[in-house]
């Protein structure tokens, strides 16, 4: 069992062509492949006025509430909800990184997502953020040299990214984690 999972999608992100039905909130409580276990659906797929109602599905599972942000433009709508962490899509642009100082300034911790992915700068992610290994995108850049020079500057957590059943592990970002000599944060206790 993996010690936590916690940015995985479930039917909530019903526009993301790749989750599947099958990626039901309660069938990823019944697998319960990590210790804690987090949703952290897309934001703007669920909505402002649907949060709670997701939350209270998710809480009531026994499951961690997260979310999923694309990016700055979402940043005064996720303000006014609550959740007990939040997954970031910090793009490479100055209103994102002022976006990150203002989502750590709100006490839940704030995981940078796929940040090879979507050609994050980690020199200008603010230290208080967390940074994720993901085992969706992380085979897809020269790890080494993206993730090396910033490993004792940022705690690093390791993610699934699962929007199918599945795709619930973490084979590739722990076997990078590993190489890189990067020791998980672990956000919850069981």
């Amino acid at each position: 069992m993996l010690p936590q999972d916690l940015h995985i999608h479930s039917t909530w992100s019903n526009d993301d062509a790749a989750v599947v039905p099958e990626q039901t909130i309660s069938f990823i409580a019944e697998l319960r492949h990590a210790q804690v276990v987090g949703i952290s659906d897309h934001f703007e797929l669920i909505g402002e006025d649907r949060f709670e109602e997701y939350a209270r599905e998710v809480r009531a599972c026994g499951l961690k509430v997260g979310m999923e942000i694309d990016g700055s433009r979402w940043l005064s709508a996720v303000q006014a909800t609550d959740a007990d962490y939040r997954i970031f899509h910090c793009y490479d642009r100055d209103s994102d990184y002022k976006a990150l100082d203002r989502l750590v300034e709100m006490g839940q911790p704030v995981i940078v997502a796929h940040p090879n992915a979507l050609n994050t700068n980690l020199s200008r992610v603010p230290p208080e953020c967390l940074v994720e290994i993901n085992n969706r995108y992380v085979w897809r850049c020269d790890w080494r040299s993206f993730y090396g020079p910033f490993v004792d500057r940022f705690e690093l957590v390791i993610s699934s990214d699962a929007h199918q059943p599945n795709w619930l592990n973490q084979t590739v970002a722990r076997y990078v984690a590993a190489e890189l000599g990067v020791r998980e944060k672990l956000l919850f206790s069981t």
